[in-house]
């Protein structure tokens, strides 16, 4: 396998350094809009002859696929933002190469209705050519992170071996990482954050199909393990939702995220300010008027998440709670991945939420490589056998865990 890995952000890096240690594949390129970044993430690696930095724009289709093809490469990695799905998309399908993203193509709100009805879902995109995909015997695992990832593995799982029936599959996230002297530092790309945070949340239900709520709708009180303890979650946009019910039957999918008031009020602020736009607006420059996103302008104003690290202190928790029926008898249960920051920076030199969203693509990519996941068309993580993957993931030196609710 050679690998095409395009973006060495804080998770492209943990990418790097995680794949490092397997050997499973004969190469990666590691490809950034920076040069500096990406030559920056194989410099870290002790010379492993298996990495080589290239300069690449995400956006250029046309300079993506000759990429491709110059390294010879059969697997296209996106560890970019949201915004680069499509064109990295369409150029690993023009290249033949199979494609693998953390992050779907992006959603619309519905027009007239965007509280009540979904406009264009995430990864309609993507869906629509899957009929191409499939035909031309081509594969493109879509949502392979950790949320979206791991997370609809656990849902697969359990589907296959822990009910009979199922009545809610509800992806739970929380944590209680600190950042020394920071009061806003987001632990993940606050462009991606603002994204799925302001978006109406989506909710599934058997009868009522996808519908769409509030953004922070619906709050509860989630007990998280290992001593990360009660949060609130809300309801928050994002694919588990699109995805977990196109495989796994389920009568209601959600998704919620514990963000805490404070965050919440601080992204509420954002929208109000029309800070979370992604048009780009006119500002004065040095050399006479410049247009520029005002996201991009929040983001260029906040740590970049990769650089936190040292700085952090607690666990991440991601995880699938289930409730349903096995044997005739209710039983519930919360599947979960638990990354201590500790841990992460000391075994990789990366802080918990980009390594745990990093693990989970590399250890999928060893499963397309050794063949224990196969397929073609547009397919999500619960699509597959779920089994392998967490048997591997146990074998990386992180474990995940079940608890009866």
């Amino acid at each position: 396998m050679r690998v095409l890995l395009v973006g060495a952000g804080g998770v492209g890096t943990a990418v790097t350094r995680i794949a490092a240690r397997r050997m499973f594949f004969e190469a990666m390129v590691v490809a950034d809009y920076d040069p500096a970044r990406s030559a920056a993430a194989v410099a870290a690696l002790d010379g492993d002859g298996r990495f080589v930095a290239e300069r690449v724009d995400a956006g250029d289709e046309a300079a993506v696929t000759a990429l491709l093809a110059r390294h010879g490469c059969d697997v296209l990695l996106n560890a970019t933002d949201p915004r680069f799905v499509m064109p990295l998309f369409r150029a690993a399908r023009a290249a033949g190469a199979t494609y693998v993203d953390m992050a779907m193509s992006l959603s619309r709100p519905h027009g007239e209705r965007p509280y009540e009805e979904c406009g264009v879902k995430l990864g309609d995109e993507q869906f629509a050519e899957a009929d191409a995909w499939e035909e031309a015997g081509a594969l493109a695992l879509v949502g392979m992170g950790v949320e979206p990832g791991l997370s609809d593995v656990f849902a697969r799982y359990a589907a296959d071996e822990l009910f009979d029936e199922i009545e809610e599959i509800g992806v739970r996230d929380g944590a209680d990482l600190t950042v020394d002297g920071l009061d806003f530092a987001p632990s993940f790309s606050i462009w991606t954050t603002i994204e799925e945070c302001l978006n109406p949340p989506v909710v599934y239900e058997a009868e009522r199909g996808w519908y769409t709520t509030e953004p922070f709708s619906e709050p509860e009180v989630f007990d998280f393990p290992e001593g990360i303890g009660p949060v609130e979650c809300v309801n928050v946009e994002h694919e588990e939702v699109l995805l977990v019910p196109r495989w796994v039957g389920a009568r209601r999918v959600t998704f919620k995220y514990g963000l805490g008031q404070e965050f919440i009020d601080t992204l509420r602020t954002l929208h109000r300010l029309g800070l979370d736009g992604t048009a780009p607006v006119t500002v004065p420059g040095a050399d006479g008027p410049v247009q520029v996103s005002p996201r991009d302008v929040v983001a260029a104003c906040l740590p970049d998440p990769a650089t936190l690290g040292e700085r952090m202190r607690g666990k991440t928790c991601a995880g699938t709670w289930v409730r349903g029926v096995k044997d005739g008898a209710p039983r519930e249960v919360y599947l979960y991945h638990v990354v201590d920051n500790q841990w992460s920076m000391a075994e990789y030199g990366s802080q918990a939420v980009v390594w745990q969203t990093a693990v989970n693509p590399v250890v999928a990519l060893e499963l397309l490589a050794t063949r224990a996941w196969q397929g073609a068309g547009v397919l999500g993580p619960e699509a597959f056998p779920a089994r392998p993957f967490l048997d591997l993931l146990s074998a990386y030196g992180s474990p995940w865990g079940m608890r009866e609710q």
